[in-house]
């Protein structure tokens, strides 16, 4: 399997960008990362790339895939993301991570950056988000589709940087089945993602042939829509051949 990416990341209407995204491809190994430092706390930008350098540097190491390994991963760049911390600036971050390889299809995350994973041009895979508008989907209160307009959708329950005590959940880890030449990936920040629907998502993938396309038939509706002062956006589209 071979696989073909694009990123952007991107202020927005903020005076700078929080996000960090990461992206490489060797072989036939594929790691892509997106995070998105949380500024109200502080040092986002700081906390994004301390996620993005620890999880690329564990993963540069060719460990194996495991469910182990990717929960490993994720504590070390939550150690390294409270190391960092001080009064004053407690720092946090999202990051929604894609791993694949000869054997396997990885995906972990942790906050509200997702994943979606397309097979057939259809979204066959999302991650779920760890924030108090999903949590209001979960009891049934509103929809999945009415999150990107719920007033707690940026109120966040799990996040790295946070103190994880024993018990506490920390990220989620997927596995996929084997890919096949023509499905494709898309992790995003949710400055991406709320301007953008799942079935928008489809019908620009359906009209690409490279992910630089993809993103930019994307950003155009992005575009057509944030009022000036909209939160950073990331995203990381790949296909697979």
């Amino acid at each position: 399997m071979r696989f073909f990416y694009e990123s952007v990341t991107s202020a927005g209407g903020r005076p700078y960008n929080e996000d960090s995204v990461h992206a490489r491809a060797q072989g036939n190994r594929l790691l892509a990362i997106v995070a998105d430092g949380l500024g109200s706390h502080g040092g986002g930008d700081i906390a994004s790339t301390l996620a993005v350098r620890e999880l690329s540097a564990y993963w540069q190491q060719n460990r194996p895939v495991t469910k182990e390994a990717l929960l490993d991963g994720f504590r070390l760049a939550n150690e390294a993301v409270l190391a960092a911390q001080s009064p004053g600036r407690e720092m946090r971050t999202t990051a929604a991570m894609l791993l694949c390889d000869e054997e396997h299809t990885a995906v972990a995350h942790i906050g509200d950056s997702r994943c979606y994973y397309f097979s057939g041009g259809r979204a066959a895979f999302q991650t779920t988000d760890h924030s108090v508008s999903q949590l209001a989907v979960d009891r049934g209160q509103i929809t999945a589709a009415q999150i990107r307009f719920h007033e707690d959708r940026n109120r966040l329950l799990r996040a790295l940087g946070n103190e994880q005590p024993p018990g506490k959940k920390g990220a989620d880890v997927a596995f996929l089945d084997h890919l096949r030449a023509g499905d494709a990936f898309l992790l995003c920040s949710d400055g991406f993602w709320e301007y953008v629907t799942e079935c928008e998502m489809e019908a620009d993938l359906c009209k690409a042939g490279t992910p630089r396309e993809w993103l930019s038939l994307m950003l155009a509706r992005v575009g057509a829509r944030v009022n000036g002062k909209h939160d950073n956006l990331s995203a990381i589209g790949v296909f697979c051949a």
